[in-house]
């Protein structure tokens, strides 16, 4: 099996020199922003732009689904505000078409924050609503679910909550997971040692599998296991 492995690249000067960047540090594969992450909302891509990342990529000889962007960090879609949560809706859509104009299989995000407003089960449940109206709303793009460390009233931290969300997406081909290793630690999944590697997997097999596994972001923990 050939594995894809890279790292989340810059965008300076334009999206259409990610995939040369990628190119420099030997990547297969690899990450970006589709826009400013601090950001809701940018301008369209210039066409010509658009033109230049698709050459770019042919050129460097990574194909589009060997790509996984990334979301905003501001997008919310369970937020305790409705304007929040509104403005979460439209953020995620319009990086989807970002995504889609690109020419790209994926994007990924993170499922955000509950507050005290609203059960995790019910955090979920909005999550996996918004999933399926964006799904309505765009082509193609699969969204792919990023696992937290689950600090504060982040939901995603346990498997259980990504799992709840696909079973609640009624296009089982618009979703998919990505997991991020220093979140897992820090949520309590024990992957310092042979045992707690293979326990943490088995269970992702058991409770989700590995069909939906598009990405993993492959991080050291700052911080020490279950601390969330």
């Amino acid at each position: 099996m050939a594995y894809l492995l890279g790292a989340h690249v810059s965008t300076k000067g334009g999206v259409q020199n990610a995939p040369l960047n990628a190119a420099k540090i030997g990547a297969s594969a690899f990450a970006l922003f589709l826009k400013n992450q601090r950001r809701w909302f940018e301008k369209p891509y210039p066409p010509e732009r658009v033109r230049q990342f698709k050459e770019n990529l042919r050129k460097v000889g990574i194909k589009p689904e060997a790509v996984l962007p990334h979301a905003s960090y501001l997008v919310n879609l369970c937020s305790p505000s409705a304007e929040v949560a509104r403005k979460s809706l439209r953020a995620l859509k319009d990086e989807a078409l970002r995504a889609q104009t690109l020419g790209l299989k994926y994007l990924n995000f993170h499922p955000g924050a509950r507050g005290d407003r609203y059960s995790e089960d019910r955090a979920l449940r909005l999550v996996a609503a918004a999933l399926n109206r964006l799904i309505e709303e765009t082509e193609k793009v699969v969204f792919v679910v990023e696992n937290t460390a689950g600090q504060g009233t982040t939901i995603g931290y346990r498997l259980e909550h990504l799992a709840r969300i696909l079973e609640l997406v009624r296009y089982k081909d618009r979703v998919g997971v990505c997991l991020d290793t220093a979140h897992l630690f820090a949520a309590g999944y024990d992957l310092s040692t042979e045992e707690g590697f293979f326990k943490t997997f088995e269970l992702f097999e058991e409770l989700i599998g590995f069909e939906f596994l598009k990405g993993v972001h492959l991080n050291d923990s700052l911080v020490p296991l279950g601390s969330r």
